[in-house]
């Protein structure tokens, strides 16, 4: 995909005068309390550049709220969960997600545990619940919905959220509020309790909607992340998306049209099977049923569902399922609008799944996305452009990416930072001033990656323990001379029970020739039997012959007989070298080193992807409350902003 070459914001605002003439910038996010407020700059930046473009900021209230992947369910109950690759894996949680400083919702995966070299097993063997903690996301908290079938986000009554949210922003802000220091710490906490008060007023009825409170929050997270006041629309989905006879024939619902008249839904529904083909996670309409289009109908009392049409009528696929009737197959999508008013009323919402949301809203607005957000965006634009080519385009106005530094722009901020465990040893230091931070994060960075790779290369555990010898001192030094003294004394055992096994060998090899030598003896007593004894006259010569071919038969026999007791005896002279108890304590305590050696290289893995991998998501996505508590003088969001990378990307 080819994008428009990356430029300042001025230059992208100009841009959008000219493409998007009159459309408003459209900040559309799940939660307030992660990095939508960020998008604040963009709004305080536009005023000072002089241009007129309007920012509405909007709770995305239609979507479900996350659900817990697995475990007991409780309805009506929510709760704030880690996110890790064993007992949370594939958590999503949108609707009220936090992070402390410098966290994110970086899960240390199996997969990168086993590229770094950790023996899984081991570990897995003797702590089978590591993996838990192993993997967990650092300063990331999402919440979920116990419900057996989560509810839409604005159907969630705010007094059963509302105390799990404050909790959980409690943890985000105190554990922040830990890793500062010096003469800021004072003022950051003084700026916590007042955010703190300001959402606890915001949280007054308990009686509102997540929705309403989310909403109500908007421009307080708005203007307390700017350090100023900022001109911002609110609004949600709830209302954007809103369906009834009066606002059917809205730009919104242009691309529904499309998949609701009879004569252009199947070339639109064959349209987004091809462009959502080889995508994860994406179905083929089929899946939703017969006649599925990809678009919901949200109804008051009955909750969210697919629309499935006929040419008589529609399905709407809620928990428990609600019909419509037609006289004649719908032609247009006033048709539908006005049969699903006349049945459940005027506020009915109806919203675009993944895929089809963003070609809802782009025709009216500029959607805001920061960089790496929404990864449908590539899934919607084949659609725009797969339906362009069958004859139906539509006009979309571009997405405006915002590429952020933060952790560069840290060089304006004066503050002092007390360095969380993870990052100690990689930064070498517990506390550092925010211009070094900035100045150094992105080599700390590549350093943790290296070390991920040198990692992977230890395959042998004296690998392993020599370079933590080297790498990490302390107590390994003795540990690594330690394991090299019974490593040394294993080699002597290793020696005798060589030695042992080669004499084995020799001896399966002389019991293989006495066996065959015994079975020609035999045939050569019986050949001699049978031509000169059995009912025949015989000579003395011939008993004589007979005697000694027995002797023959009967030494190899005896020498059989002695090979095998000698291999007896070295069979009970390895198994006492096993079984010593002097040879079991030092597998034992080899063992014992070699476990504390992979859980070391464990905890330097989790460290190393926290540093590199963990802190560049936290970079490009920071929670916006972060930047007012570590400088409350705003100098570290203007800078932010003004040096963020801005460029619009087409969708059609």
């Amino acid at each position: 995909m080819a994008v428009k070459e990356r430029s300042s914001l001025d230059a992208a605002l100009h841009e959008l005068a000219t493409v998007a003439p009159g459309a408003p910038l459209l900040a559309l996010g799940q939660t307030v309390f992660w990095d939508e407020p960020m998008k604040a700059g963009l709004a305080v930046a536009a005023r000072r550049l002089g241009s007129p473009i309007r920012l509405v900021a909007g709770v995305h209230d239609t979507d479900y709220f996350a659900k817990l992947p697995s475990g007991k369910h409780e309805a009506g109950q929510f709760k704030a969960l880690p996110h890790n690759d064993t007992t949370t894996k594939g958590l999503w949680s949108a609707a009220g997600e936090f992070s402390t400083l410098f966290g994110s919702e970086t899960v240390i995966t199996r997969e990168m545990l086993h590229a770094a070299g950790l023996r899984i097993g081991k570990l897995g063997a003797a702590r089978p619940t590591f993996m838990d903690e192993a993997t967990e996301a650092w300063g990331w908290r999402g919440i979920v919905s116990l419900d057996e079938h989560a509810p839409i986000t604005k159907d969630v009554q705010l007094k059963q959220l509302f105390q799990v949210c404050q909790s959980t922003m409690d943890w985000a802000i105190d554990s922040t509020l830990q890793s500062l220091s010096g003469m800021g710490r004072q003022k950051a906490e003084e700026l916590a309790n007042d955010l703190r008060a300001k959402v606890c007023d915001a949280a007054e009825p308990r009686t509102q909607t997540v929705s309403e409170f989310y909403q109500r929050l908007l421009p307080i997270f708005y203007e307390f992340c700017a350090n100023a006041p900022v001109d911002i629309e609110t609004t949600a989905t709830s209302e954007l998306l809103r369906f009834n006879a009066a606002t059917c024939c809205s730009s919104r619902f242009e691309l529904v049209n499309l998949f609701v008249d009879q004569a252009t839904r199947a070339v639109a529904c064959s349209a987004y099977d091809e462009a959502i083909r080889g995508s994860s996670g994406l179905y083929e309409l089929a899946r939703f049923g017969t006649g599925a289009i990809p678009f919901d109908l949200i109804l008051p009392e009955h909750g969210r569902g697919t629309i499935r049409l006929g040419t008589r009528g529609a399905v709407i696929m809620t928990a428990t399922p609600q019909f419509l009737t037609f006289k004649k197959p719908l032609n247009s999508i006033s048709e539908l609008a006005e049969a699903v008013e006349r049945k459940f009323g005027p506020d009915c919402v109806l919203v675009g799944k993944a895929v089809t949301l963003i070609g809802m809203l782009a025709p009216e607005f500029v959607f805001v996305f920061h960089e790496g957000a929404s990864s449908y965006v590539k899934y919607s634009r084949a659609l725009h452009r797969k339906l362009a080519d069958k004859g139906f385009s539509i006009k979309m106005n571009p997405i405006l990416r915002v590429k952020y530094d933060a952790w560069d722009a840290l060089k304006v901020c004066c503050s002092w930072m007390k360095l969380p465990d993870p990052f100690q040893r990689a930064f070498g230091t517990e506390e550092m001033c925010a211009p070094s931070f900035s100045g150094r994060w992105k080599e700390v960075a590549h350093e943790q990656e290296s070390l991920l790779a040198t990692l992977a290369g230890l395959r042998r555990p004296i690998e392993l323990i020599r370079f933590l010898d080297r790498t990490q001192g302390g107590s390994w030094n003795c540990l690594a001379r330690e394991y090299e003294g019974l490593h040394a004394s294993l080699g002597s055992l290793q020696r005798s029970l060589e030695e042992i096994r080669s004499q084995r060998y020799a001896l399966y090899d002389e019991i293989r020739k006495l066996r065959a030598e015994r079975l020609r003896a035999e045939r050569e007593k019986g050949d001699h039997f049978r031509e000169k004894i059995f009912d025949k006259p015989h000579t003395p010569a011939d008993v004589a012959e007979r005697s000694r071919l027995t002797h023959e038969v009967e030494k190899i026999i005896h020498s059989g007989v002695e090979a095998q007791n000698r291999m007896l005896d070295l069979r009970h002279k390895q198994n006492a070298l096993l079984q010593d108890e002097e040879v079991q304590r030092i597998h034992e305590r080899r063992r014992s080193i070699e476990f504390e050696a992979e859980l070391k290289r464990l905890r330097l893995i989790r460290q190393a992807i926290i540093c590199s991998r963990g802190l560049i998501q936290a970079n490009l996505r920071p929670s916006a409350w972060w930047f007012r508590l570590v400088c409350p003088d705003g100098l570290w969001f203007r800078e932010t902003v003004d040096n963020a990378e801005c460029y619009t990307e087409p969708l059609n």
